[in-house]
């Protein structure tokens, strides 16, 4: 799709412009056409198609199973449903960390099959770097994501806050500085203490986005989802919700398992 009523599509310049000028960069994860193009017209920066997609859509534990194919189909999903924002898709486990000729493909397959206009990869270190620079050799935007990162959560022991001693700290500010020099054009913070976050984004001149990683970034991401409040299981601490939507969507499904068993609906106004 193309951008509509005259607005400019949002690209890897746009965010580069909001972190000089200071405006905030809004991200929201969602995983098809639908609800895509709902915070497309809310006017968001950028729709990530996260692969906590396992988790949210699929009922997995965590992002590990999730396959490369699972995020093409959910990515041309979203794809389809955005005129004006940026389309990032999230890399899954074992995409980039295995070298970088596997790297280049399968960023490669995303971009050819869904119409993304970026790639998110995890992870700080070096060979994650590699991959970083030789994806986007091939012209291909990169997004980067450290503190937390879902598909280490096997060896990182769970759902833990990241950099909170000097030494992890430091380390996260040089690993941003390794993603920039690789070339990604932003960063995706993920469950990093406020004032580490900050020193991270002022360490580097890409913008960050952060989740659970206070105020101090270049812009927020939350999954629709919760923001939504239709998972009513799930509120760790960073989460506002700005919606109740999970009692609406069961008092809805009751009121119509009501109305069919009492033969209420269909009714004439709503039969041919």
């Amino acid at each position: 799709m193309s951008a509509t009523g005259g607005e400019k599509p949002v690209g890897v310049r746009e965010f580069a412009a909001k972190k000089k000028s200071g405006d905030k960069l809004i991200v929201v994860a969602a995983y098809d056409a639908l609800f895509a193009r709902l915070c497309d017209e809310a006017g968001v920066d950028a729709v990530l198609v996260g692969d906590s997609l396992g988790m949210v859509v699929a009922g997995l534990d965590s992002t590990v199973p999730v396959t490369l194919d699972q995020m093409i189909y959910h990515g041309a999903a979203a794809r389809r449903g955005i005129a004006r924002a940026m389309l990032i898709v999230d890399m899954p486990f074992l995409t980039c960390s295995v070298g970088e000729e596997r790297a280049m493909l399968s960023c490669g397959r995303v971009m050819q099959e869904t119409g993304a206009h970026a790639v998110k990869i995890e992870g700080g270190d070096e060979s994650i770097a590699r991959s970083i620079r030789a994806v986007v050799r091939l012209g291909i935007p990169v997004m980067g994501h450290l503190g937390f990162t879902p598909q280490s959560v096997n060896t990182i022991g769970g759902y833990r806050v990241q950099g909170r001693d000097d030494a992890s700290a430091q380390r996260l500010i040089d690993d941003a500085r390794r993603l920039e020099d690789a070339g990604a054009y932003s960063l995706v913070l993920e469950l990093v203490p406020a004032a580490v976050a900050q020193a991270v984004t002022e360490a580097v001149s890409i913008p960050t986005i952060g989740i659970g990683a206070g105020a101090g970034c270049d812009g927020q991401v939350l999954v629709l989802y919760d923001l939504l409040g239709l998972n009513d299981r799930f509120s760790p601490k960073f989460l506002k919700r700005y919606a109740s939507m999970a009692g609406d969507v069961r008092d809805a499904v009751r009121r119509f398992r009501d109305d069919v068993a009492g033969g209420a609906y269909p009714d004439a106004d709503h039969s041919f």
